[in-house]
């Protein structure tokens, strides 16, 4: 029989490492792959494991998220399944907005006592991999679990940045801190496989999933302290309840940062992208019932298109075109992602730009873009050049920003024919 499950998805914070992609959206808002956003990862691996009754933790620049949410998802009158927002709010008994991780659930925990429910599956709104919770929702049953954590070797290199543990041959947890710094970095060595120790691959790291059982959860809650399950609750628990391992070997990434962000795109347009678009699990999104994207004369190498795009470029190079981009003649993309745009502008805007000399959303002619991100609705026009390198030091303009050698040009910015960045 199906567990009884309900979960939660952790809408974010500020976001601060991936600005300006999030100067007006929440990170799990942000565009992926070209059609997508972040949280529809999570809620797709939910549905497709066949646990469809969802909540959605929002909180800063909410709106977009709360907007996608609520025009994608739905379900037949006679389903019990949901996706529901739950807004940050607050009310007599607190008037703080949540703290971390943990406080957020926290304070949602009022909002679940109409549901029946024995496990709470507690995800991150801004990972990109592909999994069957059912898998760890079985191993936490089977093995009698009080919490379980999805967990996933890393080398030495990435293992400060995250939560890392020790668990013995049965995959009880003895031990756990949260980023650890190098010169303890030996200590902390657990058993993996022989294929990820051969890559280097010794650390256990929590992937922010969580499985906790109902009634241990309000209990943590009730006798622990903390804001964050990673610094606070997990370490709390750790010999007190029966915490396991679920270790994960499939492909995930945290999307932090603008340059992880980049990379994680750039590489769904390869031979063998790390992550499948093609699997027989979909990603679930919002339906915009947009034509199909028409390309004349282009040369096209490994690159991704979403849907209603006009496409002249010359060329276009591993790279990633979201739905309703145009393209204009004699334009190179290479090894860069552009949103696309919310709308198309009528014939009218177009005859108005062209009398105002303003650029057209989307790329004009003969530009040359490489290593770069362009958020929705940007307006390029003709003789643009726009290329990152790691050369390029790090800062924030009016119309673009640059981080870690990626030039990201801002929404809605307009950058004049003949600009140059570089």
């Amino acid at each position: 029989m199906k567990a009884n499950v309900i979960s939660i998805v952790l809408g974010g914070g500020r976001g601060s490492r991936l600005f300006p992609l999030t100067d007006s959206r929440s990170k799990p808002a942000v565009p992926i792959a070209g059609k997508y956003r972040l949280v529809d990862i999570p809620i797709s691996n939910c549905l497709n494991s066949g646990y469809n009754r969802i909540l959605v933790l929002t909180q800063f620049n909410s709106a977009s998220l709360n907007s996608h949410i609520k025009n994608t998802y739905h379900f037949d009158t006679f389903s019990k399944g949901f996706v529901d927002i739950l807004a940050a709010e607050q009310n007599v008994e607190n008037d703080q907005w949540y703290q971390g991780t943990a406080d957020a659930v926290r304070q949602s925990m009022k909002h679940l006592t109409k549901y029946e429910y024995d496990y709470i599956l507690i995800l991150s709104g801004d990972q990109l991999y592909q999994m069957n919770f059912r898998e760890m929702i079985d191993f936490h049953e089977k093995n009698n679990g009080d919490i379980t954590i999805a967990t996933i070797p890393v080398n030495a290199k990435d293992a400060t940045g995250f939560g890392i543990l020790k668990s013995d041959e049965d995959g009880n947890i003895t031990d756990f801190t949260e980023k650890p710094s190098a010169d303890i970095l030996p200590e902390w060595k657990s058993e993996v496989s022989e294929t990820n120790k051969r890559q280097g691959k010794d650390y256990l790291a929590s992937m922010g999933i969580y499985v906790f059982s109902k009634n241990v959860l309000r209990k943590l809650f009730a006798e622990g302290e903390g804001d964050d399950f990673g610094k606070d609750f997990i370490p709390q628990a750790i010999g007190q309840y029966k915490t396991l391992s679920f270790q994960y070997d499939g492909y995930w990434t945290d999307i932090g940062t603008i340059e992880s962000f980049y990379e994680a795109n750039l590489d769904l347009a390869q031979d063998l992208p790390q992550f499948n678009l093609f699997s027989s699990s979909p990603i679930y999104t919002r339906a915009r019932m947009l034509p199909p994207s028409k390309i004349n004369g282009s040369y096209v190498s490994k690159a991704v298109f979403g849907d209603g795009c006009i496409i002249l470029a010359a060329k276009i190079e591993n790279s990633i075109i979201g739905n309703r981009t145009r393209i204009d003649k004699g334009t190179t993309v290479v090894s860069s992602y552009i949103m696309g745009a919310d709308y198309y502008q009528t014939t009218n805007e177009i005859v108005e730009n062209e009398h105002q000399q303003s650029p057209n959303i989307g790329i004009g002619k003969f530009c040359y873009i490489e290593r770069a991100i362009l958020d929705k609705n940007c307006q390029i026009g003709d003789n643009v050049r726009i290329i990152g390198s790691k050369n390029l030091p790090d800062g924030d303009y009016d119309t673009y920003s640059v981080k870690d050698g990626i030039v990201v040009v801002k929404k809605n910015a307009v950058i004049k024919s003949g600009t140059q960045i570089s």
